[in-house]
Formats: structure tokens, sequence, C-alpha cells
């Protein structure tokens, strides 16, 4: 089996990252923006099989748009076989051939005026939709007719009931939350509180809010073999401890990473290191749980080292209005800013000085100097 890793070639020309980006642009990722992954499976021996073996996960998975072709088919399928059946049971009886207004009195028609293929067409698409028009109906005098009513009947409820289950799975499935949840486009190194770290955002566009949210993070890194190396990454909120839940998610929230010593991303994010980094991805997985319906909904996106820009932080995006509450303001989501170089905390320091005035020696001052150099 090999894997293949596809490039992602969709970022559009706003949303490129600014000319003061930490490393190289980098043209290939594991997971685009929107969470899905590019890494696909080739030459493996009994792929086709390992799909069918999950046909409930294979149509959850499949586009709308091929899946309604998917159960068309299977429908028109059913019809057609069903016709073919109906088709020869008249021929076999010698229906076909038969005036169906007037038949021979020692002849038993088993489903009437089925008489062509188009007409046992019909009558298999009425038996299935139970429509029921009257000009065609099977024979009680025909047990062959009977069985092969009952057999079509229930093959056709199971496929109902297959493709209503999975229509209905597909609709309400947690994934369906997910677009509603939205990463900040780039990831900024800064120091909020004098100490360096990494930070996103991450923002709820729906008025419903998501209960106990954890952050998790993979930082995928290619070593010198070929290999990708795979290193857990922690993340917390504001002062909590990395990996505590949020009970409550309403307005946007700023995750963090401390760059300290024990940090796999401390040593990495360094202009030193750009001629011989690899590829590097930073992946941020999000889980949380709905509150009308209590199910989990996941989603995730990536960072590339030309998406992560360094000295800077994230606008504020929460305003206070004048009438009371809160308003989030979307077009300042996820903006980056520049930060303010840090004021110098240098003590001033006093020296003795002797001061003559006049060719006169005065007392003895204190004289602070603050301005001269180091």
């Amino acid at each position: 089996m090999v894997l293949q890793i596809r490039t992602d070639r969709d970022e559009d020309t706003n949303s490129r990252s600014p000319k003061c980006t930490l490393l190289t642009p980098c043209s290939h990722r594991l997971v685009t923006k929107d969470g899905h992954s590019l890494v696909k499976a080739a030459s493996m021996p009994g792929q086709g099989l390992t799909y069918l073996r999950d046909i409930w996960g294979l149509l959850l998975d499949m586009r709308w748009r091929w899946m309604m072709l998917a159960f068309s088919a299977s429908f028109l399928a059913h019809w057609l076989l069903f016709a073919v059946f109906w088709y020869l049971l008249a021929e076999m009886n010698g229906d076909l051939a038969v005036d169906h207004d007037a038949p021979p009195e020692n002849h038993t028609i088993c489903v009437k005026y089925i008489t062509s293929f188009t007409a046992a067409f019909s009558f298999s698409l009425e038996t299935q939709l139970t429509i029921g028009y009257g000009t065609m109906f099977p024979s009680g005098d025909c047990p062959s007719a009977i069985a092969l009513l009952a057999i079509q009947m229930l093959l056709g409820l199971m496929l109902e009931a297959f493709i209503t289950g999975v229509f209905v799975a597909k609709i309400s499935r947690p994934k369906n939350r997910s677009p509603s949840i939205r990463f900040s486009r780039l990831a900024v190194v800064g120091s909020p509180e004098g100490k360096p770290c990494l930070m996103f955002q991450v923002a709820n566009t729906r008025s419903s809010p998501l209960t106990m949210v954890k952050v998790s993070g993979i930082l995928y890194q290619e070593r010198g073999d070929g290999q990708i190396q795979q290193t857990n990454v922690d993340f917390s909120l504001d002062s909590q401890a990395s990996g505590s839940e949020c009970p409550f998610f309403s307005f946007p929230l700023t995750y963090s990473h401390s760059l300290c010593s024990g940090s796999p991303l401390a040593v990495i994010l360094q202009r030193e290191l750009l001629s011989s980094a690899g590829h590097l991805e930073l992946v941020v997985c999000l889980s949380a749980t709905q509150e009308s319906s209590g199910e989990i909904c996941q989603c995730r996106t990536s960072y590339i080292p030309s998406e992560i820009l360094q000295g800077h932080r994230f606008a504020p995006c929460l305003t206070r209005q004048l009438e009371g509450g809160y308003r989030i303001c979307m077009e300042s989501f996820g903006r980056p800013l520049a930060e303010l170089p840090q004021p110098s905390h240098r003590q001033p320091y006093r020296t003795d000085l002797e001061v003559c005035a006049n060719g006169q020696r005065g007392s003895t001052f204190q004289i602070c100097e603050t301005g001269l150099g180091e």
C-alpha cells in the first residue's frame, strides 16, 4: 500500500499569508483548512471489497449528488428486474398470445393485461409503489403470480427502509454542525503575558451554544528518512490547565500553547532552522457536544509554516453594546495585529557629583542620569 499526499492548491488570492510569515511557504499538506484529509491509499489489494463491507459508512460519506444517483439507480434496477420476471411469467403462462378481454375458458391469466415488456414494467412500478390504477392486477388462481408479488413487496420494503434510514442518518449526523465552527485562518506567535506562545482562534457562528469543548493538536514533522513523525501538542484556554474542557462555547475563544523549553514547537519555530526544516504541519482538532441533541460533533483544521506569524496577536472581536449585551464582530475574527514593542524597564541609576559654579565649589548634589548609554 502506498500513501499519496495531494497538493493543496485551492488557496484563494485573498487568503495568502503576509510577507512576515515565520517559515517559508509549503505547498503540501495532510489536512485541508476545512478538515478534509488529503492522504489517499493507492495500490491496496481488495480495496473495493473493503468498501462494500461497510456500505452504510460508504453511503454516509458519499456526496449528495452521488448518493441520489445511487438510490435512483437502485430503484430503477429493482423495477427493471421484476419487470423481467413478470414478463417471463406471462410468456411461460402463455398470456402474451391470448386476448385478455376474451380469454379461452381453459386458460387462467396470471396478470391481467400484461401483453408486452412495457406493460410488465408498468405493473412492476405499480406494485412497488402501491399505486393500484386498477387496469392490471394479478389473479388469485395463479400461485406463481402471488408468490412473485410477495417477493417483490418484501424486497421493495427492505430497500425503502434502508434508503430512508440512510437519508435520515445523513441529514441528522453531527458532522453537519461542523461547518458552523470556524477556525482562524492564521496562527500567531506572540507574548500576551510576557511569555511566548502559539495562539489560534475558534468561533461558533450559530446562536445555539456548544458544551464540553475540548481542543487537541498533533504536529506532523518529516524526519530525515522521509517518515512522518507525530507529536501531541496541548492547548489551553486562558488560565485553564492543558487539555481541560470548556463547559460553554458561544463567543470566539483563543487557545494558546506555551513555547516553553519542553514544547515540541519551541525549537522548530526558529528562523535558523528554516533551511533544514522538512514538512511541518500542525493539525488542530476540536470536539464539542451539541446542547440540543447531546451528540458530539468534531471539526479540525491545519496550519502549515506559512500560516504561522511571529510577533502578532489577534484583534478583539467581542464588543459591548450600549443597550446591553455583547456583539461579535466577525470581520475582526482571526485578524492578526503586530504586537507593539515592549517598553524598557531599565531602572535609572544615581551618582554623586561635585558641582562647581563660577570657580566656587558648591554642595554635593545627587543627579539622576537616565540618558546615559550602557
